[in-house]
């Protein structure tokens, strides 16, 4: 069997801070079960934003092609990203210990001006992220598209599995179908 890609980061996760990690390593692990080579890097728009314009500019010629951008608060990172790079960013708001229930992180990544698209996802949502990414990646491999197609059919199958468990609960007003 053949690699899905050299080893080579083809996403990379880049979070504001390794605070984010625990929300952020949810993506990461769906590019792991889809066997897709990533990076993943802590990067400030606000602390560190030489860095972050530089690994923007950068990341399209070391092959990278999608990036993954978490942040929570005042969450700049994904959009400063997207106005520096051709590469599709998808951005995961955070709730963090800074934010307003996590809607300043929202609406920061959401609320992008015309012209710099941000895919958002929903708060904590880097597990959507990475299957996004996954969807990308597999508009020209089939072999991604092949592991996505069999991770939904696993999808369906456990929504069918609870319908079946659902059916044996017994309530008094229970209507049975």
């Amino acid at each position: 069997m053949h690699k899905i890609y050299d080893m080579e980061p083809k996403v990379s996760i880049i979070m504001g801070s390794t605070s984010d990690l625990p929300v952020m390593e949810e993506a990461a692990k769906i590019l792991d079960e889809f066997g897709i080579p990533f990076e993943i890097n802590a990067l400030s728009a606000h602390r560190t934003p030489e860095k972050v314009m530089e690994f923007a500019k950068k990341a399209y010629s070391k092959g990278v092609k999608v990036i993954i951008a978490g942040a929570g608060g005042a969450a700049h990172l994904p959009g400063v990203i997207a106005a520096s790079t051709p590469i599709p960013v998808i951005g995961v708001p955070i709730k963090s210990s800074n934010s307003v229930e996590g809607w300043d992180s929202i609406l920061s990544i959401l609320q992008m001006p015309s012209g710099i698209p941000v895919a958002t996802m929903a708060l904590n949502g880097a597990a959507n992220a990475g299957i996004f990414a996954a969807q990308i990646l597999a508009t020209g491999n089939k072999e991604i598209l092949n592991k996505i197609v069999a991770y939904k059919e696993k999808l369906k199958i456990k929504i069918t599995k609870a319908n079946d468990e659902l059916s044996k609960v017994k309530y008094k007003h229970k209507v049975k179908k």
